[in-house]
C-alpha cells in the first residue's frame, strides 16, 4: 500500500468485506456444485441462513444491490442457455400462486392476489438476492449509537397525483400516509437552507486543470440541478469568458428564437429527433464548456446524458435556451396518466412532487411485507416501520398465508403440460448449489424481460423478441456513512454536482424523519451521503451505452470503488476539513447493472411509440399472458417508476383470475392484456 492510499483510509477498518471483481473471497474457498459459480462455501452458507436470528442483510456494507450469489447462476443459465433438470429436488410445495422476482412488482402481486382472494390463499415468493425488495432495498449503518438509513435503489413515490388507482390502493392498504408524512416534515425541509448550506458544482482538475468547488452564492440555494446560473456564480467557474455568457444566453428570457420559420408543433419533431448535446451546441451555438453543465441530464432517468435525451426531452425538463422558440405548452394532462419516465414525468408541476422516505422505497416494501406476513416486521403503523428489525426467520415458514424465499434464483418455468389445458406450472430454483421445484396453480413472472426468455424456453418467438427489445439501463447508489459532516457546513454546501468525476453527484441525503429514525440536526452527528454513479459511453448508441456500463459495473472491484470514493470525497471536501481517513465510517455500493427499466426514445425508437400508448409498444406485446404464466415488472410499462411496477403487478394478477373465472379462456387471452 503507497502513502497515497494510506492517506486516504484504504488500510482502515471500516464497515466493508474484501471483494474480488465483486464475489466474496474467503480462506478455504472452494466451488460448489454445478449451480454456484464462483462462490465460497463458507460466505454461501451464511447467506442461507435465512432462519438464523441474526440474519440481517439492510446492515450489509461493501458490494450489495447485485451482489455475489445473485447473479451468478442467471448468468450461467444465460451462457449454457437452458438447464438440465435431472437433479432436480422436489419439495412438495404447492401454491395457488408463486410469483418469480420478490421486487416492488412481485410483493406488489402477491398483495394484489392475497387481497382478492383471501388469506386463505398460499402465495410463494421466490427471488434471487439475500433481501427482499428488489431495486428498493435499505441501507442501514450504526454510527457511534446513532441508526441511520439510506435508499439502496428506488428513492422515491414521484409525482404521487399522478399515481394510477391500484397503486393508490395499495398505498392506502398497507399504511403509507404520505400528507401525515409530509407535515411532520414540514421543519425539516429548511434544515439545511437554515445551516446556510447551498448546492455547488466541482471542477475536477483532469478536466480543467484544477480543482475548484463552487458554491452558489447566498440567496441562491437551488437544489440538486436547480437554481439557474446567475453571473456571480459563473464568475468564479475556471470556464470560458465565452461560455459565462452563453450560460447567461440560455437563461435570458428575451433570448432568440434559434430555429425561426418554424412552427411550434414542427419545431417540436424536430426536437424530438435530435439530443439535446446537438441542440445546444449546433442550434443555440453555445460555447463547448456549457455542455459540462448538462452532460448528466437524463441519466437520473434514462441512464444516458444530453448526448442520448432527445432535446425536447430537455425542454419539458426545463433545461434552460427553449424561451426563444415559443413552444405550445405540453397540456398536463397529455399522457400523464401513463407511468413512465417521458409520459408526463418531466414536468413536476402538478404531481405532488417527490416523496423521499429515510430509505426510500424499502419503507414501502417493508410496509408491503408486513401486510403479507404481519410476524415479520414488527409493529402497526407507517412510523415505526422505520427502525423495525425484520424477522427474516419468519419470513418461509409453513401454513402462513404468504411465504417469501431468498437466496433462490429460478431457473425454469414451464406447463405440466399444454400451456391451453395444463393446470400446473412447475417452478424450479437454484437454493445453496442445489436444485429444487415447487408447483404453483398460476406463475407471475416479476423479474427482468430480458431473462424470462431464459426461463421460460417455450414461450411464442414473437413474444421472445418482444421481451429482449428493452436493454437495462445501469446505474449505482453508493451510501457513504461519516462521522461528522462539519466540512459541508464550513464550505456552506448540502450537495455537489459532479459530472466528470467517478460518481456525478455527492450531497447530504434528504432531511426527513420517520417515527423514531431521526436525520441528524447538527453537523457534529454522523449522517450518510449519498452519490450516484451513472456508467456510460457517450456518443454511442443507447443500446450499446448500457452495455457498457453494465460491463464497466461487473468488471469494476469494491477496491476500485473504495478508492475512488475516498479520493473524490477528499478532494472535494477536503478543503472544509474532510479528512477520508478518519471521518469515512462505512461504505455500501449498491450495484445496479440491470438498474432501470428501458424508456422508449425518439432518437431511437418510433414516435409512437415514445408519444402515444399504442399496443405496438414492445412492453405490450411482451407483457401478454402466456397460458398459466403472466408477466409483471416496471419493463412491461417501459418505466423505471414504483406506481408502473404496481399497475402491471396489478394487471397480471387479473389475468391470472380472469383465466380462473373464465377458464374457456385459452393461450393466455385477456381483456386485460394491452
Amino acid at each position: 500500500m503507497n502513502g497515497k492510499d494510506r492517506d486516504l483510509g484504504m488500510d482502515r477498518t471500516i464497515g466493508r468485506r474484501d471483494f474480488v471483481n465483486g464475489v466474496a473471497v474467503a480462506a478455504g474457498a472452494s466451488l460448489l456444485p454445478k449451480w454456484s459459480w464462483a462462490l465460497d462455501l463458507d460466505a454461501q452458507q451464511a447467506a442461507l441462513e435465512q432462519s438464523s436470528p441474526d440474519y440481517y442483510p439492510p446492515r450489509l456494507t461493501g458490494m450489495r444491490g447485485s451482489h455475489a450469489g445473485s447473479f451468478e447462476v442467471g448468468h450461467q443459465l444465460r451462457d449454457r442457455r437452458g438447464v438440465d433438470l435431472s437433479a432436480v429436488s422436489h419439495t412438495n410445495e404447492t401454491y395457488d400462486l408463486v410469483v418469480v422476482g420478490g421486487g416492488l412488482s412481485g410483493l406488489a402481486a402477491a398483495h394484489y392476489y392475497v387481497k382478492n382472494v383471501g388469506r386463505s390463499a398460499r402465495v410463494l415468493v421466490l427471488d434471487n438476492h439475500d433481501d427482499f425488495g428488489g431495486h428498493a432495498k435499505r441501507n442501514e449503518f450504526v454510527v457511534d449509537g446513532k441508526l441511520l438509513a439510506l435508499n439502496g435503489g428506488t428513492l422515491n413515490i414521484e409525482s404521487p397525483l399522478r399515481y394510477n388507482l391500484p397503486s393508490r390502493q395499495l398505498l392506502e392498504s398497507i399504511g403509507v400516509d404520505l400528507d401525515r408524512y409530509i407535515k411532520s416534515n414540514e421543519t425539516n425541509r429548511s434544515l439545511y437552507s437554515s445551516l446556510g448550506l447551498r448546492s455547488g458544482h466541482f471542477f475536477d482538475k483532469e478536466t480543467w486543470g484544477v480543482d475548484r468547488l463552487v458554491v452558489r452564492p447566498p440567496g441562491q440555494a437551488g437544489g440538486r440541478g436547480r437554481g439557474g446560473y446567475p453571473k456571480e456564480y459563473l464568475d468564479q467557474m475556471p470556464i470560458a469568458a465565452q461560455a459565462r455568457e452563453d450560460m447567461l444566453r440560455l437563461q435570458d428570457a428575451n433570448q432568440p428564437d434559434y430555429m425561426p420559420g418554424l412552427t411550434s408543433g414542427e419545431k417540436k419533431e424536430q426536437l424530438a429527433r435530435m439530443s439535446l448535446e446537438h441542440y445546444l451546441l449546433n442550434v443555440a451555438k453555445v460555447h463547448k464548456d456549457c455542455l459540462w453543465f448538462f452532460i448528466t441530464t437524463g441519466r437520473g432517468n434514462f441512464c444516458v446524458g444530453a448526448d442520448a435525451v432527445p432535446a425536447l426531452f430537455g425542454w419539458e425538463m426545463g433545461v434552460p435556451g427553449f424561451a426563444g422558440l415559443k413552444l405550445d405548452p405540453t397540456p398536463d394532462g397529455v399522457l400523464a396518466d401513463l407511468p413512465g419516465g417521458h409520459h408526463g414525468r418531466q414536468k413536476a408541476a402538478g404531481g405532488g412532487g417527490s416523496i423521499h422516505f429515510p430509505d426510500g422505497n424499502a419503507t414501502v416494501t417493508r410496509l408491503l411485507v408486513r401486510w403479507l406476513i404481519p410476524d415479520a416486521v414488527p409493529g402497526g403503523s407507517q412510523e415505526d416501520v422505520a427502525t423495525a428489525r425484520v424477522n427474516y426467520a419468519f419470513l418461509d415458514r409453513p401454513n402462513q398465508t404468504a411465504r417469501v424465499r431468498l437466496n433462490s434464483t429460478v431457473v425454469n418455468v414451464r406447463h405440466d403440460g399444454s400451456p391451453e389445458s395444463a393446470r400446473e406450472v412447475i417452478v424450479s430454483y437454484n437454493r445453496g448449489g442445489r436444485l429444487y421445484d415447487v408447483r404453483a396453480k398460476a406463475c407471475v413472472m416479476a423479474c427482468w424481460n430480458m431473462f424470462i426468455p431464459y426461463l421460460v424456453p417455450d414461450i411464442p418467438a414473437a413474444q421472445k423478441e418482444a421481451l429482449a427489445y428493452g436493454v437495462k439501463g445501469p446505474l449505482v447508489y453508493t451510501s457513504v456513512a461519516v462521522r461528522q459532516w462539519t466540512a459541508f457546513e464550513k464550505l456552506g454546501v448540502s450537495n455537489i454536482s459532479t459530472p466528470t468525476m467517478y460518481h456525478d453527484s455527492v450531497g447530504l441525503s434528504e432531511a426527513v424523519d420517520l417515527g423514531d429514525l431521526h436525520h441528524p440536526r447538527t453537523p457534529r452527528e454522523p449522517v450518510v451521503l449519498s452519490l450516484a454513479r451513472h456508467p456510460c459511453a457517450p456518443g454511442k448508441p443507447r443500446k450499446e451505452q448500457h452495455r457498457i456500463g453494465r460491463a464497466d459495473l461487473l468488471a469494476a472491484s469494491f477496491e476500485t470503488f473504495e478508492r475512488s470514493i475516498r479520493d473524490q470525497l477528499g478532494r472535494v471536501l477536503g478543503p472544509g476539513g474532510f479528512d477520508p481517513a478518519r471521518d469515512i465510517a462505512a461504505i455500501t455500493v449498491n450495484r445496479w447493472p440491470h438498474g432501470y427499466a428501458y424508456t422508449y426514445n425518439s432518437l431511437t425508437d418510433p414516435m409512437e411509440w415514445v408519444f402515444t400508448s399504442t399496443n405496438d409498444r414492445p412492453c405490450v406485446k411482451a407483457r401478454q399472458p402466456y397460458g398459466l404464466i403472466t408477466i409483471a415488472n416496471s419493463d412491461a410499462a417501459a418505466s423505471p417508476h414504483t406506481d408502473a411496477a404496481f399497475l402491471e403487478a396489478n394487471r397480471a394478477v387479473g389475468e391470472v383470475l380472469e383465466r380462473r373465472a373464465y377458464p374457456f379462456l385459452t393461450k393466455g387471452t385477456t381483456t386485460s392484456g394491452n
